[in-house]
C-alpha cells in the first residue's frame, strides 16, 4: 500500500499531537495528584428520610465539630429547595458540606467561593470549603431539576467565629 509522503507528515503530526496530549493528561494525574474519586459513598434516595445521617432532626449544622475541628453540615437537595432552607455557620474555619438528593440531579453552588459540586441521587457529595469573611450568601442549584429549579435556592449565612455558638443539638437551625 502506497501512501504519500505528504499524508505520512500529517499522519506523524496527528499521532505527535495525540501522544502529548496523553502525556499532558499523565503528568497532571502523577506530578498534581489529580484523578477520579475512587470512594462513592452511596445512599438510598427513597429512604433518605428515614437515614441515619439524613433524616430531618439532623440536617443542618452538627452540633458536635468533627475530629479535625471542622464543622460539618448536612443538606438534602429535593422538591426545588435544600433542606434545611436557611443555616449560620462561622467564618474562618473548615465547613464540611455532606449532601443528599431525594428526587433526582441537582447542583449545589455559592457563588464567589469554591463551594460547588454535583448532587447525583443515589451518592453522597462531599465539599469541603472555608468562608474567610461574614456576610450573607446564597446556596443555589446550578443542575436544571424541574420547573421549580428557579427557586431551588438556601441562604447561608457566615458569622463572625466570635460571635457563632455551635447547636447544641444537631438538626437545630436559626
Amino acid at each position: 500500500m502506497h501512501i504519500d509522503l505528504l499524508e505520512k507528515r500529517w499522519l506523524y503530526v496527528a499521532l505527535g499531537m495525540i501522544l502529548l496530549f496523553l502525556g499532558a493528561i499523565f503528568y497532571t494525574a502523577w506530578v498534581h495528584n489529580v484523578h477520579p474519586p475512587g470512594h462513592a459513598e452511596t445512599i438510598d434516595s427513597a429512604s433518605l428520610h428515614l437515614s441515619e445521617e439524613f433524616a430531618e432532626d439532623k440536617l443542618g449544622v452538627q452540633a458536635e465539630p468533627l475530629a479535625n475541628g471542622s464543622v460539618q453540615v448536612r443538606l438534602v437537595a429535593g422538591r426545588y429547595g435544600f433542606y434545611p432552607r436557611e443555616i449560620e455557620i462561622p467564618a474562618g474555619r473548615t465547613i464540611v458540606f455532606r449532601l443528599a438528593s431525594m428526587d433526582v440531579l441537582h447542583g449545589a453552588h455559592i457563588p464567589m467561593t469554591n463551594m460547588g459540586t454535583m448532587i447525583v441521587p443515589g451518592f453522597v457529595s462531599e465539599v469541603t470549603t472555608v468562608f474567610p469573611k461574614p456576610g450573607e450568601y446564597p446556596l443555589l442549584c446550578n443542575e436544571y431539576c424541574g420547573f421549580g429549579h428557579d427557586h431551588m435556592w438556601s441562604k447561608v449565612t457566615v458569622i463572625a467565629p466570635e460571635n457563632w455558638h455551635a447547636p447544641t443539638k444537631g438538626g437545630q437551625q436559626p
